[in-house]
């Protein structure tokens, strides 16, 4: 459904980081915005710090649920760089399943009291699109959601494999074909260092 209207950022690369673990990631919950990052959570999110200090990072957007912005504080830091909050980055609103099991997620579901599938991706593009006009290179600090609509927009495949908690990507661009590259491997359900 992204793919309809494919996202053509001016930028060559730019990148994605997803927030670190909750509670709820770990069992697999619909979680609301005010869940916080669990111990591993904070760890990963120092571990992503650590790989993105390398980077050349110029302006760091972020979502304003908790656990997404305490990622982006922490990665920020070695950057001296204030994360901008872009509320249309947050996660789908999941209404009446939040605090129900995620585990076999139906996408195209339209929950009680959330955002139906294509709300959910028009609300993401725009935000991604303005996060992407920021001075870059430019990295986003966002949810798994938000990844798999960017992905689609960018028509790049999206693996299990780049899902983890606060695993960084790089997008990179190559005439008119976006690929992903991940900067670092996921570990026993925690970011390691590559």
């Amino acid at each position: 459904m992204a793919a309809r209207q494919p996202l053509s950022p001016a930028c060559d690369h730019f990148y994605f980081l997803r927030h670190g673990q909750t509670a709820c990631n770990a069992r697999r919950i619909f979680q609301a915005t005010d869940e916080p990052l669990s111990e591993l959570g904070v760890q990963q999110a120092h571990n992503a710090a650590t790989i993105l200090a390398g980077e050349p990072v110029r302006s760091i957007l972020t979502s304003g649920v908790v656990r997404a912005l305490t990622t982006a504080h922490t990665v920020s830091a070695p950057h001296g760089i204030a994360p901008l909050v872009v509320e249309g980055l947050r996660e789908r609103n999941f209404g009446a399943l939040i605090g129900t099991s995620s585990a076999h997620i139906d996408w195209a579901c339209e929950p009680e009291n959330g955002e139906t599938l294509p709300e959910f991706i028009d609300r993401s593009r725009t935000a991604l699109e303005h996060a992407l006009t920021h001075p870059g290179p430019v990295l986003i600090v966002a949810h798994g959601g938000t990844l798999y609509v960017l992905a689609a927009l960018l028509g790049v495949p999206v693996d299990l494999g780049v899902l983890g908690n606060a695993q960084p990507l790089r997008f990179e661009r190559s005439g008119t074909t976006w690929r992903l590259k991940p900067l670092l491997q996921q570990v026993d359900g925690g970011a390691a260092l590559a």
